[in-house]
Parts: C-alpha cells; structure tokens; sequence
C-alpha cells in the first residue's frame, strides 16, 4: 500500500478518507454522519493500529541505521517498512486533519494552513 497526497483531493466535506485503498490504488471514502458507525468505528481500529505499527518500524529503522554493520539487504528492508508507515501515517493525519472542527474565526486561519500543507 502506497499514499500519494497529490492524488487524494485536499477535502471532500461529508466524507471521510479510510485507512486502505481501494482497487487499483484509488483512495476509499465513507460518507460520515458522525453516528460511529461499523465501518468508522473499524478504520478507527486500524488507523490506531498503523499508528503503533509505525512506531515499531522507526525503533527498527533507527535499530538498522545504528547498526554499523547492517547491510544493503538489511537498510533496503527498513527503508521499505518505514516508507509504507510513514505513508499509512500521513493517509490517517490527512484523514483526522479533515474532520477537525474549524471556527468561524479561524477559517482565515485555516485556508492559510491548507496552502501550505497542499502546494500546489
């Protein structure tokens, strides 16, 4: 699984971005109405689930890069894991991000954000 920020729309009001994709890579959403429902409440699951998981894989990584003696196979292994972590973490910041509550007041606020979290 990859994530490719520039190929998921900045956001979608109403829906919310899942923790897996769909076929042929394409980005999952659900339409959310806040009730919690079964499919919400699983990619809330597995959202807290590829947190840990990218946790564990940076110990490793960093075990790897710390490890004078780690080989090419050993450093392309932890450069694949945290390349996938760090994608599944920037999928589930994405996600949260677009179902923060914004104020009235902070709307100017917000759309500066946006800018420079999405260059475009």
């Amino acid at each position: 699984m990859s994530y490719d920020r520039d190929a998921v729309p900045a956001n979608l009001p109403g829906l919310r971005l899942l923790p897996w994709e769909g076929e042929g890579g394409k980005p999952c959403y659900l339409s959310a109405d806040g009730a919690g429902g079964v499919l919400s409440r699983l990619a809330d699951e597995i959202e807290a689930e590829q947190l840990c998981d990218g946790a564990e894989v940076l110990k490793g990584a960093v075990a790897v890069q710390d490890d004078g003696k780690a080989g090419e196979h050993a450093l392309r292994l932890a450069l694949r894991a945290t390349t996938q972590s760090f994608g599944n973490v920037l999928r589930v910041a994405d996600s949260r991000g677009a179902r923060l509550p914004v104020a009235a007041d902070d709307r100017q606020e917000a759309g500066e954000w946006e800018l420079r979290a999405h260059p475009t």
